[in-house]
């Protein structure tokens, strides 16, 4: 018998519940939402993620962080850096982001998620006005500067292959919901900008 991935999920429909994710959101007093960010490594979107999450959590909004390297840590730890083993990555975060955005919370990606069709993939998981794709950006040469990793002087040198900005391309969001320049903002500032929009 030919089962494929494919055909698992035709062969098994979803499951109804009760409690649903409007229930959910009621108990927490706000809308869930997916805030999405992308950009080059070192761009700031971890540092951005943290402060936001702080505040939100601050003001009694319940949160989760998904954070790129968090996440390879466990639920991505067997994959490998491979083109395939990228897209994956992705897939199973944007799939965990949609499982607790529909537990009521609002969820921030933090993932350089560098192709425009992997962050398309994700934001038809979501239901419009739930999605918020979050551009933060900042010049390679910046991204480089700042280095807080140690990464790029590493793909610079030859030491990793496929490493995004270097020998892998960045496919900036064309109609992003927010576009935050961390080069002319301060962090604290791209936070305010972030939390008035919402």
């Amino acid at each position: 018998m030919n089962d494929t991935p494919s055909q698992r999920i035709t062969n098994l429909p979803a499951q109804a519940f009760d409690v649903d994710q409007a229930a959910r959101s009621g108990l927490k007093g706000h809308a869930p939402k997916c805030l999405w960010l992308t950009g080059l490594p070192g761009a700031g979107k971890s540092t951005l993620a943290n402060l936001l999450e702080q505040r939100l959590h601050a003001e009694g909004r319940h949160t989760y962080l998904l954070d790129g390297d968090n996440v390879r840590q466990g639920l991505c730890r067997d994959l490998d850096f491979s083109g395939a083993g990228r897209v994956e990555n992705i897939r199973r975060v944007a799939e965990v982001a949609r499982l607790m955005t529909d537990a009521g919370l609002i969820v921030l990606v933090s993932f350089i998620s560098p192709f425009r069709f992997e962050r398309d993939f994700a934001r038809s998981l979501f239901a419009p006005g739930e999605f918020y794709e979050i551009f933060v950006d900042a010049p390679l040469t910046e991204c480089e500067r700042r280095d807080p990793k140690g990464l790029y002087a590493r793909a610079r040198r030859g030491e990793l292959k496929d490493f995004t900005g270097i020998d892998s391309a960045y496919e900036p969001p064309e109609f992003p919901e927010m576009h935050i320049d961390t080069s002319h903002l301060a962090p604290e500032q791209a936070v305010e900008m972030i939390i008035s929009r919402l």
